[in-house]
């Protein structure tokens, strides 16, 4: 049986507030896949639209597939953030994709590196340990760098769009994982947890910021489409929504 989860990261995420809240919400699932996730921001106290406070923020997911079904492969990903927070992607230096895709981020800017992050991934039968480092790509991308060495070396980005929105959220990141990290040397890679960690530097204080708090929450949602199986069947997607604190 083909066991399979996924390399894939979310934006932009990062360290946690003293007590991260486990989001309490039911979600919606077409897979035989629950998702789950835990966002943390610190500082939760909220910046203001003439005085946006910079913040780190953290994302952590995990996905928990029965054990009579395979795992599916991941491959997109949309994060959407709240109202009241601020990307400030075009302040601050970036890369650009071709130079990763070249198997490394050494030659990026390193002031465009915004964050890390690393996870656990099944090859298999075998546990692998995928390592993230998070770029800043500009006004609208930002680039999940993924590192492989099981069961064979792979380095590659996994580019992110950022999209204004309006309403509940503020922007969404629509993440595409490439083929070669949800296959690697015929084996497919799925990924059981990830956590990512991203701004707050002290070289980009504001890349993500807040300017309001509404109701003491920030909401978030986070949705995962699979690839067909072996197959060719379509296998669904699973979302999972939720919200972390905040304050004024």
């Amino acid at each position: 049986m083909r066991r399979v989860m996924i390399p894939v990261g979310l934006l932009a995420c990062s360290v946690a507030v003293a007590a991260p809240v486990l989001a309490q919400s039911s979600g919606s699932n077409t897979s035989n896949t629950v998702l789950t996730a835990k966002v943390s921001v610190s500082p939760s106290k909220a910046g203001t639209k003439k005085k946006p406070k910079g913040v780190k923020l953290t994302y952590t997911v995990h996905w928990e597939t029965s054990p009579d079904v395979d795992k599916p492969v991941v491959q997109t990903a949309d994060v959407f953030f709240p109202k009241g927070s601020l990307y400030n992607g075009a302040k601050y230096a970036k890369c650009a994709q071709s130079v990763m895709e070249r198997g490394s981020v050494s030659q990026c800017p390193p002031k465009s590196i915004m964050g890390t992050g690393s996870g656990t991934a099944y090859a298999d039968q075998v546990l692998t340990t995928p390592k993230i480092t998070v770029v800043n790509g500009g006004g609208s991308k930002v680039f999940l760098f993924t590192v492989l060495t099981n069961p064979a070396r792979v380095a590659k980005p996994v580019p992110g769009t950022i999209t204004k929105m309006s309403g509940k959220w503020a922007y969404k990141l629509h993440l595409v994982v490439p083929a070669s990290l949800q296959v690697v040397a015929g084996v497919p890679i799925a990924l059981r947890d990830i956590k990512i960690t991203s701004g707050g530097k002290s070289y980009a204080k504001d890349w993500l910021a807040t300017t309001s708090c509404s109701g003491g929450k920030y909401p978030f949602e986070l949705t995962t489409g699979f690839a067909p199986d072996s197959a060719g069947a379509p296998v669904g997607s699973a979302t999972y929504d939720g919200s972390t604190p905040c304050s004024k």
